[in-house]
């Protein structure tokens, strides 16, 4: 790892999140790049500050994960590696400030890296490692997103207000940074989005703009959104469309829809309307 600067920074929480196994529809690195843009689109003093970089070569088999070539105006060839970098953004307006750390998944010596990483945490001073993660399922786009909130130790998952993870599998790195946190003593939660397996062929804003929501709630902050709400809609009007075209899809999506609302029917309550007038009041007093 390149480290070029450890800034100051306030209560740090570390947001994590990679391309590829742990990032369908590419709903969770989506969550990370609105991240790194969104404050700057609404202040010109959010500017993310490059804190450290992982060297490609240690970590990634570039036979899965190919250099891409690229040319400029000038017709001046580049070569951009694939790589994980680190993210230092200090907002105003928030008590506490983020460390991003967004790339592709690396594609080996996870140990190594994620003992790199926990170490740049500790420098950092991170009171807490919030990774990100989406998975496919049998989930209807017509509904909310489901994010489920997880810790990966009782006692953690207890004092945090999240559920213990009981997930059984092969896990990707996402799992092994969790691991670390645990070993270390390092509070840390996972976030995943559950994206319709039939329609992750392209990027759903819908899932990433869930994300953003439950990190919002869980932080207790109001994060700009911009444009994502409108992208969420045209993402859930065009799958809308692909669904209609196709007699089979659209009787397994009414299928979903109904099984989806028989089970959330119980769960509508004073507790979720009160969640979204606090999210309605944070944004409200940020503009």
């Amino acid at each position: 790892m390149e480290i070029h600067q450890i800034p100051l920074l306030r209560n740090p929480v570390m947001i994590v999140a990679f391309s590829g196994w742990n990032d369908a529809a590419e709903a969770a690195s989506g969550a990370l790049e609105h991240l790194l843009s969104g404050w700057r689109e609404k202040m010109d003093e959010v500017v993310p500050e490059l804190i450290a970089d992982f060297e490609s070569e240690d970590f990634y088999d570039f036979q899965v994960n190919r250099p891409q070539v690229s040319i400029d105006e000038s017709e001046i060839r580049s070569i951009t590696w694939p790589v994980t970098q680190v993210f230092g953004l200090s907002v105003p307006s928030m008590n506490r400030d983020l460390v991003i750390v967004t790339g592709v998944e690396p594609s080996m010596r996870w140990k190594s890296f994620t003992s790199e990483l926990l170490d740049l945490a500790d420098d950092l001073e991170v009171s807490l490692v919030i990774t990100l993660g989406s998975l496919l399922a049998d989930t209807p786009h017509s509904r909310p997103i489901t994010v489920t909130s997880t810790g990966a130790h009782p006692s953690v998952a207890s004092r945090l207000g999240v559920s213990v993870s009981r997930y059984e599998g092969a896990t990707g790195i996402l799992g092994i940074i969790q691991d670390g946190c645990l070993r270390r003593g390092i509070d840390a939660i996972s976030l995943w989005a559950a994206v319709p397996h039939y329609a992750a062929s392209s990027p759903s804003p819908k899932a990433t703009l869930a994300l953003i929501n439950t990190l919002e709630e869980f932080l207790n902050i109001s994060i700009p959104l911009g444009d994502l709400p409108d992208r969420a809609d045209s993402w859930e009007k065009e799958v809308n469309e692909l669904a209609a075209e196709d007699a089979e899809i659209a009787e397994y999506v009414r299928a979903l829809e109904e099984s989806k609302d028989a089970a959330e029917l119980p769960d509508v309550s004073g507790d979720s309307i009160a969640k979204e007038f606090e999210r309605y009041l944070r944004r409200q007093k940020e503009d």
